[in-house]
């Protein structure tokens, strides 16, 4: 008896449009700010994979800092690690359609433009605070001091010397290239949303 096949999609084949939807960019936009927007969350992935490995520290719960006592480290290292890469996902909106149209499944906002301002002036203040920030905490390091001016703990990641301490610097210096790459991609989406009609 024949067996009858039946057509279906590829597996994973929703993921993969859903992929080229958050990714496509719009016409008109510059391969430069293209590349700053891509390159924006591909600056905070090293640092999330280096905070992801304290999950399988010996102790994760000894290394809490001023964390607060009623959430748990592993939590809050799964949890700011998303966070941070969702943050730094918004600048490809920067380049896509989605960051320029409410998406129309959206209720009562769906399909209309959203205006430069609202998306423009976000991102350029989020890439001045970024650059801020992160100069100020490479300088820090480079000065041998906590952002708050005290000198660096013994158990400091990068005072642990060795294969630990260049490996904790690569993961976090790219970090200081995410506010410019930010403020590149927000000058290129200004750029072509004000010559639009």
């Amino acid at each position: 008896m024949p067996v009858r096949m039946i057509d279906a999609p590829p597996s994973g084949g929703r993921l993969r449009a859903a992929w080229r939807t958050a990714h496509a960019p719009v016409p008109g936009v510059a391969r430069w700010a293209r590349a700053a927007a891509y390159a924006v969350p591909f600056t905070v992935l090293p640092s999330g994979i280096w905070r992801l490995g304290l999950l399988f520290a010996d102790d994760p719960e000894g290394i809490r800092g001023n964390l607060p006592g009623w959430i748990p480290m592993r939590v809050y290292v799964v949890a700011l690690t998303v966070f941070t890469e969702l943050l730094a996902f918004t600048a490809v909106g920067l380049v896509a359609g989605w960051g320029e149209r409410v998406p129309r499944r959206l209720p009562v906002l769906g399909g209309r433009r959203i205006p430069v301002a609202a998306a423009g002036i976000p991102a350029a203040l989020g890439a001045l605070a970024l650059t801020v920030l992160w100069g100020f905490v490479a300088w820090s390091q480079v000065a041998g001091t906590t952002v708050t001016g005290e000198p660096l703990p013994d158990d400091w990641p990068g005072e642990a010397g060795g294969f630990a301490t260049v490996w904790f610097y690569a993961c976090y210096a790219p970090l200081v290239l995410w506010g410019p790459l930010l403020g590149v991609a927000t000058v290129g989406y200004w750029m072509r949303r004000r010559r639009m009609p």
